[in-house]
């Protein structure tokens, strides 16, 4: 075992204890669920970039992924790159791109592990295209809480593919797996902006992009009223053709420049994410961005990853850090979306990190957050006033309108609200249940919501 440490995510909030442990293969990890036992528990823990606790064990074990961080294959012809779990995706695409490779979905941050990707089934900005992370794992080798070594496939072995993929690691530590790439013709990306007025054209655009670009995503105004409400920036693009590049890029097409360019200190002084900066921040943001452009080549970096720039930046909510509230509800509840915005508008809570986009058809993940529809996310500073109320009213929105929040983020939804969301959670704790029989896997989420 290793030191005791004190572990939040990267919300920063609801600190808990545990062993920290750092297995570099299978049988260090067969000993570690050995030595753990059901009493204490134990997770596994990759860059601790999920918003909640779903990577901590109070009082047990928690299983770094850091020491497994090794590519062990990258075909550079078929694009397949087998991994260890430890391997983030930003790992894959300085790996990957030289010969044309990028990861095959991305979330906002490229700072997450291959283990973490399929623990939570992560999504990007084409899922409309793409679906999520699962759809483009081949095969994932699973430390079973008995500890058996097993070699999944989604055609093999289904049922515990689907369980595992969006599972939140709690059938078994993932130690690699092998994934399919996407092919690309440069590092840079092909961007069309829009400036909508308010949320029906935010929706009516976002819509109609979605049949014209592989990638899709609005910036949205949470704190604008009355005839702005839901306005937003969207950007929309693809990646550039090698034609597409000035003459001065097209020696190095596939030039990927990782790394944050400014540092947010610690401790950041508290507060100064309010209902007022937030407002004006929005303000600004949004009438920088023009009202219509087209084919502006944009970095990977800034499309996709534009925080990942700032090392730290969830330090920015201050000590009291922040609670993330991402959903989703099908197509045909547009005004349960519209009523999303003037809830949290009325409510003058600040969100300057607010997204929303579109999702296509769901995957037979039994946790698999997504499903065909809409999926709003909001940043709130943890100590906004009033916040727990509204998020209850969100919640019962949510319910309503036959949705459900997102358990790599979610810090605060009860368990009884959580069960009406997830209408497959029945099948996903019987089996875990027949996985599982001393409940070796756990963590401060699954204890929190019995999952």
């Amino acid at each position: 075992m290793g030191q005791t440490v004190t572990l939040t995510g990267w919300g920063r909030i609801a600190p808990s204890s545990a062993e920290l442990a750092e297995p570099s293969g299978p049988g260090d990890a067969e000993t570690l669920l050995e030595a753990a036992g059901p009493a204490r528990g134990l997770i596994a823990r990759g860059l601790g970039r999920s918003y909640n606790n779903a990577a901590q064990c109070g009082g047990g074990v928690v299983v770094s992924t850091a020491r497994l961080s090794r590519i062990t294959e990258l075909d550079p012809v078929s694009g397949l790159a087998t991994c260890e779990a430890g391997v983030s995706l930003e790992q894959l695409m300085v790996a990957g791109l030289p010969a044309g490779w990028f990861v095959p979905v991305s979330p906002g941050t490229r700072q997450v592990t291959i283990g973490g990707a399929i623990a939570a089934d992560v999504h990007g900005k084409n899922h409309h295209v793409a679906g999520s992370f699962a759809r483009h794992v081949r095969s994932f080798d699973l430390m079973l809480p008995g500890g058996e070594l097993r070699t999944v496939t989604s055609e093999g072995d289904p049922a515990l593919f689907w369980a595992t993929a969006g599972g939140m690691g709690l059938t078994g530590l993932i130690l690699r797996a092998t994934v399919q790439l996407k092919r690309v013709a440069t590092s840079r990306v092909r961007v069309d902006t829009v400036r909508t007025a308010d949320i029906d054209e935010t929706m009516a655009v976002l819509t109609e992009h979605d049949r014209s670009y592989g990638y899709t995503v609005a910036w949205s105004d949470s704190m604008a009223r009355g005839a702005g409400l839901g306005r937003s920036v969207i950007t929309s693009g693809d990646f550039a053709e090698l034609a597409d590049l000035p003459a001065a890029e097209k020696a190095d097409p596939f030039a990927f420049r990782p790394g944050a360019r400014l540092g947010v200190p610690s401790p950041f002084p508290p507060g100064l994410i309010n209902r007022y900066t937030v407002a004006l921040a929005n303000e600004a943001w949004y009438r920088k961005a023009p009202r219509h452009r087209t084919g502006e080549l944009q970095t990977i970096g800034t499309f996709f990853h534009p925080l990942d720039g700032i090392r730290n930046w969830n330090r920015v909510y201050g000590p009291g850090g922040f609670r993330q509230y991402q959903y989703v509800v099908p197509f045909g509840q547009e005004a349960a979306v519209r009523r999303s915005f003037e809830l949290v508008s009325a409510a003058r809570a600040p969100s300057f990190v607010t997204v929303l986009k579109r999702f296509g058809a769901a995957d037979p993940g039994l946790l698999s957050f997504p499903l065909a529809g809409w999926t709003l996310a909001l940043d709130f500073p943890a100590r906004t006033p009033a916040l727990a109320g509204l998020l209850d009213r969100l919640d019962r929105l949510v319910v309503d309108a036959g949705g459900r929040v997102y358990l790599a983020k979610d810090s605060r939804v009860p368990p009884d609200v959580l069960a009406q969301m997830y209408p497959r959670l029945p099948e996903f704790r019987q089996f875990r249940a027949g996985l599982d029989p001393e409940g070796r896997l756990a963590s401060d989420l699954s204890r929190r919501l019995g999952l």
